[in-house]
């Protein structure tokens, strides 16, 4: 059996104890094969005119004992983004891969399916986040409800969320936000002991994702970047990484040993710790509208929380599932993509060169730093320019570097749809109603043909006057359609001032004592280390460092 499975794996020995298995350093000794094909580089797609429509029985398939193997054995467990490169190697672009999914590989294909979705797009088996939820008897939310259950809910949580109007409408707020990160970096780098490492720079951006999902969802400031932290926010944050961490185990294993394994135990506490946390803020939210109506003078309004509570027909229980769920997506988007977008600027400094040119073209008056009474005294702050969210949405140089980071290390490696309304052709295979597509959008996004040097951090690929600028469905980091993430104005805004503002004050550079960062799946891609960063004032560093190359014909916005 152990044999047999080598072989189905491509596992080598190459000397006593030693064993070589294909993976993202030795691709070259993988054959490509296309689905259905002899071995091809090019992976061609079958279904060209004139042939005839293959069905799902014409796949290659991964089996559930090979699929066991790799994860145990190759270690592919907490690197599922690097088992759809391998077996993308393996199968082509698509093939069955465990549990009857049909494994999609690239952005034409991703296309196809997207395209031909219905009115309700089905996420397919959302059970590993229901069962928790059935169990409590908690409702669910924009990620886990179905149908038209579904589709109501979301055309609710829509508004003011999902226009980009909205989310400029949350800017000053949000930028508040920002004003007390940089503070918080400017604090810990002056406790450091050379005076310009952050360390655990991961979690400060939790923090700060936390403090500004807050602000806008619960319209009030809870105070995670002060330098005492409020009590219940590290839980929060830690329990969001317990829950994501075993869920995996959960995911594998049969339910019917859920309640002999530690697995499902802690993967429930960390859920627990998730609620138990956004309960709060929600039941403090609810005291204070109750407050103000029972003033007869005092107008009940407010933004997001208070337009659900007290304009929409949604109950109590919908409104803690759907603000649960807008929660943890909100933090642990922003955070990480920020994470990955300083670590690679500070790797790669003609970038963040070219980024400072042009967040550098913008200059007002920054008030908000210099009336600190503990940093007023920093000469660095007294002429500090602040960023608006008009000016950064003007910004396309700072808007490719956030998708460029999106594209490398996207935050959900994979997800699926399910066609629930009728059967389908896709890449020249015919399947029936019911068929579960799952999208390798690591795999996607780092498909060569698409893009070029993939693993290259290149953000000019994604300017409008690049010579072939990469297909959109290349790299889908928010969704597309009706799917597509609810929370992804705001997301977006919280990501652009963040880079912006923090590159306009500090040079960014890499501690030499992490070393390279790689990226673990604990179903989002996260690193595999703590990562520290060195933050260096712009104003007191006199070294040069040339810019990147831009495409002919672009140019940098400019305010003064």
């Amino acid at each position: 059996m152990v044999a047999r499975l080598m072989r189905s794996t491509g596992l080598r020995r190459t000397g006593p104890g030693r064993w070589l298995w294909p993976g993202p350093g030795t691709a070259a000794l993988v054959p490509c094969r296309a689905a259905g094909g002899p071995p091809s580089q090019s992976m061609a797609l079958p279904g060209s005119e004139g042939d005839k429509l293959k069905t799902i029985k014409d796949l290659p398939k991964v089996g559930l004992w090979e699929m066991l193997y790799r994860m145990v054995f190759q270690g592919f467990y907490n690197r599922l983004h690097d088992l759809q490169i391998y077996e993308k190697q393996l199968y082509g672009p698509i093939y069955v891969a465990a549990f009857k999914t049909v494994s999609l590989n690239t952005g034409k294909l991703l296309e196809e399916v997207l395209r031909k979705e219905g009115k309700f797009p089905s996420r397919g088996d959302m059970s590993l986040w229901t069962d928790y939820r059935d169990m409590r008897g908690l409702g669910y939310g924009p990620f886990t409800e179905e149908g038209d259950n579904w589709y109501n809910l979301r055309a609710l949580l829509n508004k003011r969320m999902l226009h980009p109007r909205d989310a400029i409408h949350y800017g000053p707020a949000v930028n508040d936000v920002v004003t007390d990160l940089i503070k918080r970096v400017r604090y810990l780098r002056r406790t450091s002991p050379c005076g310009t490492l952050v360390t655990d720079v991961c979690n400060n951006l939790y923090l700060f994702s936390l403090e500004g999902i807050s602000t806008v969802l619960f319209e009030t400031r809870i105070g995670c970047l002060e330098r005492e932290i409020p009590g219940g926010t590290q839980h929060f944050i830690d329990s969001i990484g317990q829950m994501f961490e075993n869920s995996a185990a959960v995911l594998l294993l049969p339910k019917w040993t859920h309640r002999f394994v530690p697995h499902w135990h802690r993967y429930v506490a960390g859920w627990d710790g998730i609620f138990n946390f956004a309960g709060q803020l929600i039941d403090r939210k609810v005291e204070d509208i109750e407050r103000r109506a029972a003033d007869e003078q005092q107008e009940v309004g407010g933004e997001y929380l208070t337009y659900l509570l007290s304009n929409t027909q949604l109950s109590r229980k919908e409104v803690y599932g759907s603000i649960t769920e807008l929660l943890l997506a909100g933090v642990d988007t922003t955070s990480n993509t920020l994470m990955w977008a300083l670590y690679l600027l500070s790797r790669n400094p003609e970038v963040q060169q070219t980024l400072y040119e042009e967040v550098s073209g913008y200059a007002s008056a920054d008030p908000v730093l210099s009336a600190d009474p503990v940093l007023s005294a920093d000469p660095v702050l007294s002429a500090d320019p602040v960023l608006s969210a008009e000016d950064v949405y003007s910004m396309p140089y700072l808007k490719a570097v956030i998708r460029e980071t999106l594209r490398i290390y996207p935050v959900v490696v994979f997800n699926s749809r399910t066609n629930t309304e009728k059967d389908i052709v896709i890449g020249g295979y015919h399947f029936p109603k019911n068929t579960m597509f799952g999208f390798c959008h690591y795999a996607i996004s780092h498909d060569e043909e698409t893009f070029p040097e993939p693993r290259r951090f290149e953000p000019a690929r994604w300017l409008r006057a690049a010579r072939e600028r990469p297909s959109p469905f290349g790299s889908i980091p928010f969704g597309f359609g009706a799917r597509g993430c609810v929370g992804r104005r705001i997301a977006e805004l919280e990501m652009y001032l963040v880079l912006a503002r923090v590159i306009q004050q500090f040079k960014v550079e890499p501690d030499p004592a992490v070393g390279e960062v790689m990226p673990l799946g604990r179903t989002v891609l996260v690193a595999d280390r703590q990562v520290n960063l060195r933050f260096l004032d712009r104003k007191g560093d006199q070294s040069a460092c040339p810019s990147v190359e831009v495409p002919p014909g672009f140019t940098f916005n400019r305010r003064k």
